[in-house]
């Protein structure tokens, strides 16, 4: 795959066989389900500290599962939804439906496959979490469809990889409250950060086949946009933890993903394909560092 790091444990241990629908769900390229794993392990950690229990280290790693298949599902319905684009862009026509690889009725097999991985996970919670899984499956769905109607596809990628800040917490508390609403908003903002980052590389793909995304709505001002999202996103996180914590002392884990975002901005060239690609990747540090500190409080 033109995208996937070279020497990856899908190209030099999965079988043959496997190879192509493990490249549909992006298991060659973890960052996307990290992404989409760390606000579960916000919201967790923000949930402990205001019922005053012990972080739930097994709710952590159901949700890794359930991130990795339900991304991978996310992105066989992108693939199947976007078959046609991605046959004309440099960087995604050696996907597996395009490449002609995997037919477009072997990816449904393997999108219903995974889902029911996702659902078996997801029936590990209560009620209300279960309910907040299910309904997140509409943003997943019109996702895909957003780059062609809007300059804000981002906005909608945000909707739904954010989900997990409200699904973290109604799995320990059984209700939703204004925090995690409130951790939600800020983690929509980072994803519209972070995601114009990586649509910087494909700025003149899609000018050629009409796709819009946020990187091209900034353009030439696309470091102070991302500026000002990961600067709300700092913001309104330091709300939601001060919600919960009621003291200032919780802010102390943002220090590190604050010192990460202004690395990303100060080294990002927009021109140079390869730098937006690891700063891309450098969020998964942030969502880290901010889980990381957040249990750190929660223990004390």
């Amino acid at each position: 795959m033109a995208d996937a790091p070279k020497g990856n444990w899908v190209d030099r241990y999965a079988p043959d066989v496997a190879k192509p629908y493990f490249r549909m769900s992006r298991l060659d390229r973890p960052i996307g389900y990290w992404l989409l794993f760390w606000p579960c392990g916000f919201a967790l950690a923000l949930a402990a500290i205001a019922t005053g229990t012990a972080f739930n280290w097994w709710y952590l790693a159901l949700f890794l599962i359930g991130a990795i298949a339900m991304r991978g599902a996310g992105c066989t319905f992108n693939d199947i939804v976007d078959r046609d684009i991605d046959d004309k862009v440099a960087r995604t026509r050696s996907r597996p439906i395009p490449s002609g690889q995997v037919s477009v009725k072997q990816a449904a097999v393997w999108l219903v496959a995974q889902s029911l991985v996702g659902l078996i996970v997801l029936l590990q919670f209560n009620l209300t979490t279960i309910l907040m899984g299910i309904a997140s499956l509409g943003l997943v769905a019109i996702y895909p469809f957003m780059k062609r109607i809007t300059y804000w596809p981002q906005l909608f990628l945000g909707f739904a990889f954010s989900w997990g800040a409200l699904v973290g917490w109604t799995a320990i508390t059984g209700e939703l409250a204004w925090a995690p609403f409130v951790l939600y908003a800020g983690t929509i903002a980072w994803t519209i950060g972070y995601d114009t980052i990586y649509a910087l590389q494909d700025v003149e793909d899609d000018i050629l086949i009409g796709v819009k995304s946020t990187a091209l709505l900034a353009g030439d001002k696309a470091k102070p946009f991302i500026a000002g999202f990961f600067a709300l996103t700092l913001i309104v996180w330091a709300t939601a933890s001060f919600m919960v914590a009621q003291t200032p002392l919780v802010l102390l884990a943002l220090i590190a993903p604050t010192a990460l975002m202004g690395w990303m901005l100060a080294t990002l060239d927009r021109h140079d394909g390869a730098n937006c690609l690891a700063r891309f990747k450098a969020n998964h540090w942030v969502g880290l560092a901010f889980t990381a500190g957040l249990v750190i409080f929660s223990m004390l």
